[in-house]
C-alpha cells in the first residue's frame, strides 16, 4: 500500500469523522439572518459593528493619527530603556506576516468574482474600519502583557482579558476575564495548528506542485510532498527556535520584499492594461452601490473574503496583539497606532492591488472557477490575470504564495506557542513539545488537506472574536487613557520637555 493511498485514507477518515461536527459548529458560528434577498452571518455583522463603534469612539483615529503612526513605526519616539524584545517596525512586520496569506490572493479573487468589481469598494471600507479595532486590541495587548525574568514577554487576549477586567471590575472582572481568556487560548491554538499551519502548507504545496511539473512531476508524488513538507518544516523550526526576535528578524526583511514583489507584479499587469484603469475605477464605484455590488461586497468581501482571509485583517480576532506585545515601548498606545497600519497594508493596499489586477485583466471564466473550486480556483484566477502580462508571471505568483504561506506559518507558530504556554505552562519541555508538534503539522499539511478540520478552525477563529470584542468594549476606556497619555508624551517630546509622570500626563490630556 503506497504512502499516498495511506494518507488519502487517513484524510478521508478524519475529514469524514469531523465533518458533522464542523457543519454543526459552522451553522452556529455563522448563523445567518435574511437581508433582502441574501443571508448575512451575524458574526460578520459583529465584526463590522465593532469597527464602526471604535471608529466613532476614537474619532476616526485611523485617519487623524495615520501620520503619527508612520512616525512611531520609523522610531521617532523610541526610548532606549523601553522594555520588550523587538522594535516597532519588527513587531509590525511580524504581525503583518501572520495576516498576509492566501486570503490576499485567493480570497480576494473569490470575493471579486462573486460580487463583481463593486466588492473592492467594500473590502477597502472593511479594512479601514478594521484599523480602529486593531488599534484597540493591540493597545490592550501591550498594556497587560506579562514580562518574564529572561526578558521575553507574553501577550494577547489570554492576558489582557483577565488582567484588564480585574483591574476595572475587581474579583468579578477577574473571574469573567478568565472565562473569556481560556477559550480564547484554546481557539488560537486550534486555529494555529490547522488554519495557520496545515492549511498554509497544503495550499502552497498544491500551487508549487502544479506550477513546477504538474500532475506528472516529482513534486506531485508522495515523496515530493514529504520532501516539500520536511524542507518547510526545517526552515520554520530553525526560525522558531530563536523566538520572536528571530521571527521578527526574518519578517522585517521578508515582508517588505514579498509585499514589494507582489505589488510590482500587480502594477506590471495594471500598467500593461493602462487604458482600462479609468474604466476599472468607474466600474468599482458604480457597481459598489448596485444590488450585485452591495450584496457581493458584503457577502463576497466580508463573508467569503473574511472567512478565508481572516489572515488578511484579523481585526477583532485577538491574534495580532500577541506579536505586537513583544514591542519595546513604555507607551501601549504607541504600538496600537503602529498596529492600525496593519489592515491598511494587507487589506487596503495588497488586497486592493489583487482586485484591480483581476478586474483589469479579466481572466476567462473567473466566476465559474471561483464558485466551483474554492481557494484553488481563486489562486488560478489571480494566476491567469498575471499571465496576461507575461507568460512566466504565474511562476512569480507561486513564489509569492510560498512566501506568504511561510511567513504566516512562522507568526502563527509564535501565536500558537503563547497560547500553548498559557494553557499548559511555560517550561522548556512544554516549548519543545509544541515546536515538535508544529513541525509535524507542517509535514502533515503537504500530505493531506483535512478539509473538515480547516472549516472547524475557521469557525473557532471567528468564535474567538465574540470573546475578544466583549472584552474590547469593556476595556475601551483604558485604551482612551493610554492614548491620551501617549499623545501628551508626544507633545512634550516635540516641545523638548522631559517626560511627565504617566498618571499626570493622562489626566492633563483629558482636561
Amino acid at each position: 500500500m503506497s504512502l499516498e493511498s495511506i494518507t488519502n485514507s487517513i484524510d478521508d477518515a478524519v475529514s469524514g469523522f469531523f465533518e458533522p461536527v464542523a457543519e454543526s459548529v459552522g451553522e452556529v458560528v455563522f448563523y445567518t439572518v435574511g437581508v433582502g434577498d441574501t443571508e448575512l452571518p451575524l458574526i460578520v455583522a459583529w465584526l463590522v459593528i465593532a469597527g464602526l463603534v471604535f471608529t466613532s469612539w476614537f474619532g476616526l483615529i485611523q485617519v487623524r493619527k495615520f501620520k503619527l503612526a508612520l512616525e512611531v513605526v520609523r522610531g521617532k519616539y523610541d526610548e532606549d530603556d523601553s522594555p520588550g524584545e523587538v522594535n516597532h517596525f519588527q513587531a509590525l512586520t511580524a504581525a503583518v506576516s501572520g495576516t498576509v496569506g492566501l486570503g490576499n490572493i485567493a480570497g480576494v479573487a473569490i470575493a471579486v468574482s462573486i460580487g463583481g468589481a463593486g466588492a473592492t469598494f467594500w473590502m477597502i471600507l472593511c479594512g479601514l474600519l478594521g484599523m480602529a479595532t486593531k488599534f484597540v486590541e493591540v493597545t490592550l495587548g501591550v498594556k497587560y502583557r506579562e514580562q518574564h525574568a529572561d526578558g521575553t514577554v507574553s501577550g494577547g487576549p489570554m492576558h489582557y482579558l483577565p488582567k484588564g477586567l480585574a483591574e476595572r471590575f475587581g474579583s468579578r472582572g477577574a473571574k469573567f476575564g478568565k472565562v473569556l481568556a481560556v477559550p480564547a487560548a484554546v481557539m488560537i491554538l486550534f486555529f494555529g495548528l490547522f488554519g495557520g499551519n496545515l492549511f498554509q502548507t497544503n495550499q502552497s504545496y498544491a500551487q508549487v506542485a502544479s506550477t513546477f511539473g504538474g500532475e506528472d512531476g516529482f513534486l506531485a508524488s508522495s515523496a515530493g510532498a514529504v520532501l516539500f513538507g520536511l524542507v518547510v518544516a526545517a526552515l520554520v523550526g530553525l526560525v522558531l527556535l530563536g523566538g520572536i526576535r528571530s521571527i521578527a528578524s526574518v519578517t522585517s526583511k521578508l515582508v517588505p520584499a514579498m509585499a514589494g514583489m507582489y505589488i510590482v507584479a500587480c502594477l506590471v499587469v495594471i500598467i500593461g492594461n493602462v487604458t482600462a484603469v479609468p474604466g476599472a475605477f468607474q466600474e468599482i464605484i458604480q457597481r459598489a452601490f448596485e444590488p450585485q455590488g452591495v450584496i457581493g461586497g458584503v457577502i463576497g468581501a466580508l463573508i467569503v473574503g473574511f472567512t478565508r482571509a481572516a489572515f488578511s485583517n484579523e481585526a477583532g480576532l485577538g491574534s495580532a496583539p500577541i506579536a505586537h506585545s513583544a514591542v519595546k515601548t513604555k507607551h501601549p498606545a504607541s504600538e496600537g497606532l503602529v498596529a492600525l497600519l496593519e489592515p491598511f497594508i494587507d487589506t487596503v493596499v495588497i488586497c486592493t492591488m489583487t482586485a484591480l489586477t483581476i478586474i483589469i485583466a479579466k481572466p476567462d471564466s473567473w466566476a465559474e472557477r471561483a464558485a466551483g473550486n474554492g481557494e484553488i480556483g481563486g489562486v488560478t484566477i489571480t494566476s491567469d490575470a498575471f499571465a496576461t502580462a507575461l507568460p512566466w508571471f504565474p511562476h512569480l505568483l507561486t513564489v509569492a504564495v510560498l512566501l506568504f504561506a511561510f511567513s504566516t506559518i512562522l507568526t502563527w507558530g509564535y501565536y500558537g506557542l503563547k497560547a500553548w504556554s498559557y494553557l499548559f505552562g511555560r517550561s522548556k519541555a512544554s516549548e519543545v513539545t509544541f515546536k515538535a508538534l508544529w513541525s509535524a503539522f507542517v509535514v502533515l499539511g503537504a500530505l493531506m488537506s483535512l478539509g473538515s478540520l480547516i472549516s472547524l478552525a475557521d469557525s473557532a477563529l471567528f468564535l474567538l472574536s465574540v470573546f475578544n470584542i466583549i472584552g474590547l468594549y469593556l476595556l475601551a476606556p483604558v485604551v482612551k487613557r493610554e492614548l491620551n497619555s501617549f499623545l501628551e508624551f508626544v507633545k512634550r517630546r516635540k516641545a523638548g520637555l522631559p517626560e511627565a509622570d504617566e498618571t499626570q500626563a493622562a489626566v492633563k490630556a483629558l482636561d
